[in-house]
């Protein structure tokens, strides 16, 4: 599922984001950035989606 949602924060970055992090305020900057660029909105999905990705990470290790 991991590779589903940076294959479409890359082509369709909104949708990918809303997979990941559902409807916020994330979601809203990003339909904004999409819309004033491809790139611009596909760059802020992959760094939502990497960043959602490190925080499940960090939250399941036990210290």
């Amino acid at each position: 599922m991991k590779l589903v949602r940076f294959l479409l924060g890359l082509l369709v970055p909104p949708l990918g984001v809303f997979l990941t992090v559902g409807v916020g305020p994330t979601l809203f900057i990003n339909i904004l950035l999409t819309v004033l660029g491809w790139l611009p909105g596909s760059i802020h999905a992959i760094w939502v989606i990497a960043k959602h990705e490190e925080q499940i990470n960090r939250e399941g290790r036990i210290y």
